[in-house]
């Protein structure tokens, strides 16, 4: 019971208060809370959004899970932001220069964002375990480096092409396309949501069930104490940040094989950042990171339908940051109750301490 209450309770006790801090700037700002927390929920039922609150989780999913494994090793990565960018513009270079049956296809151009988000990630892997960067630097200036490559890979005079007022990849043919679920007016559910559950669950199967997974997590834990048991600290840093590139490359699948066909200057950005605080809102756990892609994605949404009703967007930003500060400080709050419960505990067992 008391496992379960540090798990469960922590999250619940953030989005109480994150709830309560955001009610009180709706109130400051003249809106009316109950009206504008009733608008988020009714906004569900309404066209396509839940729709697009699945697939937004599924990106989120795996941005976050490619976080969480830096988290595991004690490894900031914070350019997956950066990554999941260079393997959407190679990636779709390369899903529009070639026709190969159908599924091959696909399963080619999901292959090259893995390996493209791997190499990007070596960079900062290598000067890691061998100058001793730190991987927070390298990442933040590795971010800024694959924005400025993935304009120039898709400028005219390279793989680009001019379309309207846009400049995009050739368009990657129907081969290559992944079909989603068509739910008639409620729009179509990406056919890679799939493809995140199935990491999550490979995710959970690696970290809880493998050698690699635990010695990750001692590494993480101790890299003197992992050394002492015969762990390679350098290579385990080089594993994870290779693994946490490779599914950062993989966060644009879904949209670029289930919709868009083809990297414009009009994708999404930020999707990196998110999935850091997604990451830490979950506690790098798969069903914690679930749930909180899960809400990520649905406050996302209601910034349109608050918008739409005269109340600022700005809340949602508000309402996700008190989040993710609110469960770090929530979790610290509730593992010094229980360490001073335990301590209790031991007191009254050894008789230092009354019953009373």
């Amino acid at each position: 019971m008391g496992m379960l209450r540090g798990k469960l309770l922590p999250p619940v006790l953030a989005i109480l208060f994150s709830a309560l801090l955001c009610g009180i700037a709706l109130m400051v700002s003249g809106a009316n809370p109950l009206r504008a927390f009733g608008v988020m929920l009714g906004q569900i039922g309404q066209g396509t959004t839940a729709v697009d609150i699945i697939n937004s989780t599924g990106t989120y999913y795996i941005a976050a899970l490619a976080v969480a494994i830096g988290f595991q090793m004690n490894l900031f990565n914070i350019g997956v932001e950066g990554q999941y960018r260079v393997a959407a513009v190679v990636a779709a270079v390369v899903g529009g220069s070639i026709v190969l049956p159908p599924g091959l296809h696909a399963l080619v151009i999901i292959l090259t964002a893995a390996v493209a988000g791997a190499l990007w990630a070596a960079v900062p892997a290598i000067l890691k375990v061998t100058r001793g960067v730190n991987e927070v630097i390298s990442t933040i200036m590795m971010n800024g480096l694959a924005l400025g490559l993935a304009a120039y890979l898709i400028g005219s005079d390279v793989f680009g092409e001019l379309r309207g007022n846009n400049i995009r990849t050739p368009e990657i043919p129907h081969s290559g396309w992944v079909p989603g679920i068509s739910f008639g007016s409620s729009g179509t559910v990406f056919g890679l949501v799939f493809l995140a559950a199935l990491l999550g669950i490979g995710y959970w199967v690696m970290m809880n069930r493998t050698r690699f997974g635990f010695e990750l997590r001692a590494s993480g834990e101790s890299s003197t104490a992992a050394a002492a048991g015969g762990v390679n600290a350098k290579k385990m840093i080089l594993i994870a940040m290779l693994l946490s590139g490779a599914i950062a490359g993989l966060v644009s699948m879904p949209e670029i094989l289930g919709r868009d066909h083809t990297y414009n200057l009009n994708f999404p950005a930020g999707i990196g950042f998110s999935g850091i605080a997604i990451a830490l809102l979950g506690r790098n756990h798969p069903g914690g990171i679930a749930f909180g892609a899960l809400l990520w994605a649905f406050l996302d949404k209601s910034g349109l339908a608050l918008d739409n009703v005269g109340v600022p967007r700005e809340i949602v930003t508000i309402m996700q940051g008190a989040i993710v500060l609110s469960v770090v400080v929530a979790y610290e709050v509730v593992r010094r109750f229980e360490l001073a419960a335990q301590q209790r505990q031991v007191g009254r067992q050894l008789g230092t301490v009354d019953a009373a």
